[in-house]
């Protein structure tokens, strides 16, 4: 049988960081192999939402970057790259500067041109969802899956067995929440009862596009599911290949959220698997999670949760890898 393995390159610009996957894609299975997986804080959003415009040390750090996961392209071989950039290299009144910008860095450092890519929410989601999903039939985890990525911002839910069936995103992220409610250290039970009421409202209004009933799996993925994984699991270091498609109690991981929101942000950061820019957002997002998890296990009766580390990282790859 012939091989059919394609290698690829797949790039994620967010808000804070860029993030670099070069795998071996069979495209008819959707077995994905890492070559290198890397991640760096750059934060070229930072300020745009104020100013309008990209700054000029955040586009250079960016693109600096950039320039180096050009060559890393180059260098490991990958036949075709995709580039997919957050909102604020479309927004930002300069955005045309980072675009050119990124066009010249692949041009010179990989050898063609990559220009980047604004997509659409529901493409957002379709590549969430087949990076999150692609490594479950192999376990023999069967869908309908409800697959939820837990950010900073937002929280997007997403229903599907093959493909995308029903997505939403909601304004519930741990960065939010945090800033909104969780002041205190540790956080009071007046402010986890204020954040309770804006998690819950703002599930409900998911749940009116996406429905959880008949749901057969609980698919958790982005840091603060991965922390909190890495919690319930008791690493002594954060270990990727432990968390990924672990499966927990629900009641092992409602435990685990309960543990994190109470603690103080000294005592998180002591925990091995804590990164540092976790430790003030980490109660939030376990509050996040937990209501999610509770609401699934009531209305679906899941018995256990399983965490990702894949992502839209990856669905960018599987992307690139199923071109003509």
């Amino acid at each position: 049988m012939a091989d059919t393995t394609v290698r690829v390159g797949a790039i994620d610009c967010g808000t804070n960081s860029i993030r670099l996957l070069v795998a071996d894609v069979d495209p008819p299975t959707g077995a994905l192999t890492d070559v290198v997986r890397r991640m760096e804080i750059v934060r070229l959003g930072h300020g745009v939402d104020r100013t309008g415009v990209i700054a000029p040390e955040s586009m250079e750090r960016t693109l600096s970057v950039t320039r180096e996961y050009a060559a890393a392209c180059r260098e490991l071989g990958a036949s075709a790259v995709r580039f997919v950039a957050t909102s604020a290299s479309r927004d930002a009144r300069n955005a045309a500067d980072f675009i050119d910008g990124v066009r010249t860095a692949f041009q010179e450092h990989y050898g063609s041109e990559v220009t980047p890519e604004v997509v659409s929410g529901d493409e957002e989601a379709s590549l969430s969802f087949a990076g999150a999903t692609g490594g479950l039939a192999a376990q023999r985890v069967s869908g309908p899956y409800l697959v939820v990525d837990l950010g900073g911002g937002s929280t997007e839910l997403v229903r599907g067995t093959d493909h995308v069936e029903a997505a939403r995103s909601v304004d519930i992220g741990c960065v939010r929440m945090t800033e909104r409610h969780l002041v205190s250290d540790p956080p009071t039970a007046d402010e986890i009862a204020a954040a309770t009421r804006d998690i819950d409202a703002a599930l409900d209004v998911a749940e009116s596009a996406v429905p959880v009933e008949g749901v057969a799996a609980l698919v958790g993925l982005a840091g603060s599911v991965t922390t909190i994984t890495a919690h319930l699991l008791h690493l002594t270091a954060y270990d990727p290949e432990r968390i990924h498609l672990s499966h927990a109690p629900v009641a092992d991981v409602i435990a685990a959220c309960d543990d994190l929101l109470a603690m103080t942000r000294a005592d998180r950061a002591a925990l091995p698997y804590m990164h540092p820019g976790r430790v003030d957002v980490i109660g939030a997002g376990a509050l996040v999670w937990r209501r999610v998890v509770e609401r699934v296990a009531d209305r679906a009766a899941i018995t256990e949760v399983v965490t990702s580390e894949h992502d839209i990282l990856d669905g960018i790859a599987l992307s690139v890898a199923r071109r003509p």
